[in-house]
């Protein structure tokens, strides 16, 4: 299994920086929302406009439920990001969906999820990418606190900064991804995407992001 999900991990990896919905630049870093400069940018939306992209991560998205959280009966996605894929893995699994807002509606009904869901329905998150991990678990709590049981997330990336790994121990809250930024890092540097003198660069950015400079 272990080998199995390296080959997953690896091959989304170099699909993710063929279609440029990843960028490294060691040299020239990007400036972030939240002001940190990083080496690393992220937009998982463009698998949305490959078929045969869009379709991969919906089925390996699919196949990491079925195995991992085999007694979700709903899928529910966290807005915006993860609205397309989850809606699309909920349709493959035949499963009801909803979907997360950051905060509730100032206007109608002022719904944070909107969806149907049955109070006690057991609940998989589907996430876009996992960064810090405080946008993904507000949407647990939300879900929480509306009166289901969410049994855990997947997601398509995690940068895996311990920050996160430590939210999401002490919220409960167990995370499957299809791939990470040390796969990332390994397949751009083997396909010459990088050179080996910059992958020292991109592991001391991981370890403290927010003072990181360059």
């Amino acid at each position: 299994m272990l080998n199995i999900m390296s080959t997953i991990k690896e091959t989304f990896a170099s699909k993710l920086l063929e279609v440029k919905a990843v960028k490294l630049q060691p040299n020239d870093p990007f400036t972030w929302a939240s002001g940190w400069k990083s080496p690393i940018y992220t937009d998982n939306r463009k698998t949305l406009s490959f078929a045969n992209l869009r379709s991969f991560v919906k089925l390996e998205l699919c196949h990491a439920i079925q195995e991992h959280f085999p007694e979700a009966t709903c899928v529910s996605g966290v807005a915006t990001g993860a609205i397309a894929q989850g809606a699309l893995v909920a349709d493959q699994l035949g499963m009801p969906f909803s979907y997360v807002r950051p905060k509730p509606k100032d206007h109608g009904m002022g719904n944070q999820i909107e969806g149907d869901i049955e109070k006690g329905a057991k609940v998989v998150v589907v996430e876009d990418l996992i960064s810090t991990g405080g946008s993904s678990l507000k949407a647990v709590a939300a879900l929480r606190e509306y009166g289901v049981e969410v049994v855990g997330m997947v997601a398509s990336f995690t940068y895996g900064f311990p920050v996160a790994e430590q939210a999401f121990a002490e919220a409960g809250v167990k995370l499957i991804t299809l791939t990470d930024y040390e796969a990332v890092v390994k397949q751009a540097a083997a396909t010459g995407y990088i050179k080996e003198s910059d992958i020292e660069v991109l592991k001391e950015w991981r370890k403290d992001p927010a003072n990181w400079k360059k």
